[in-house]
């Protein structure tokens, strides 16, 4: 056999060579140019222009360059929303769903069968259900008149949405969001060595000593990776529109809902699509710095 040939082969594990290879995964490079790479180099250009939804720009959109980004960082309610979004991602997924969803696989550990499915598949239950659907129980939930919260806590007339929109917001992701974070941790703990947790029990080490100490050493790399999922998925979240529509007076106005209000709602897709860009650049610079640490980690 040749060494060019023998050079392929060994550089090949299932033998195919390079273009047989190329043509099986030809058909995805596709999809994803036709689907993601056009649409996000369209964003792009569409950011550099005043492409507006109706009047004449557009049907003959002009070229502004870093207007709309100049525009959009000297914008009060852009700075408002990126605010907001900080703070929905830090105390609801990164805070939130990183904790709960811990408390609950480490405490659904050494639980029946029977206790451990329940409480997994009602969890789920909140994950998987439509967020239409959801954001209605919701609304239901945190009524003015009606809602079961002022019921149980005999507060009749407390608009939640309208009083406490952040706080609805955060506490309506951590419930919905945990379940990855919980079956991300229960994976987890089942790599820990039984026998460091025994061995921590007998020396009388406490929970937060033992989970300092055992448990975290052997779990950091997956805490890195469900804080970088989650927090990319809050970030670009846009079921709080479901909820309260970004108000009352923007007070819960995420940059998603932001874009989406500036787009349709006021028509400026080329101001939309350069907010869009800036929050592709957060997220690629947050999944840097995650993967960084991962790489330290490794």
């Amino acid at each position: 056999m040749p060494a060019k040939r023998r050079a392929g082969h060994a550089s090949d594990s299932a033998g195919l060579g390079r273009m047989r290879a190329l043509g099986f995964v030809a058909p995805a490079l596709v999809l994803i140019a036709i689907f993601l790479v056009f649409p996000a180099l369209w964003s792009i250009y569409i950011g550099l222009t005043d492409y507006t939804l109706t009047g004449p720009s557009s049907v003959n959109p002009r070229m502004v360059g870093t207007g709309n980004i100049t525009g959009a960082l000297a914008d009060p309610l852009f700075g408002n929303s990126l605010w907001l979004t900080l703070l929905f991602v830090l105390f609801s997924a990164v805070l939130g769903q990183n904790i709960l969803g811990f408390a609950l696989a480490w405490t659904l550990r050494g639980a029946k069968r029977w206790l451990r499915r329940l409480v997994e598949g009602l969890v789920l239950l909140a994950w998987i259900l439509p967020s239409t659907v959801v954001a209605y129980l919701w609304i239901a939930v945190l009524d003015r008149d009606g809602g079961t919260l002022n019921a149980l806590l005999n507060t009749p007339g407390i608009a939640w949405l309208v009083e406490y929109p952040m706080a609805s917001l955060i506490v309506f992701n951590m419930w919905r969001g945990t379940a990855f974070s919980m079956l991300l941790y229960s994976s987890a703990l089942a790599v820990v060595p039984p026998s460091q947790l025994e061995t921590a029990r007998m020396v009388g080490a406490g929970t937060l000593s033992t989970l300092r100490d055992v448990v975290f050493p052997h779990i950091r790399g997956h805490v890195l990776t469900n804080t970088l999922l989650i927090s990319l998925w809050t970030a670009n979240d846009f079921t709080p529109f479901l909820l309260t529509a970004g108000g009352p007076n923007h007070a819960s106005e995420t940059l998603p809902v932001f874009i989406y209000q500036q787009a349709l709602g006021s028509g400026l897709l080329g101001y939309a699509s350069a907010i869009s860009f800036l929050l592709l650049l957060v997220n690629l610079i947050v999944a840097l710095v995650y993967l960084r640490l991962l790489r330290r980690r490794a």
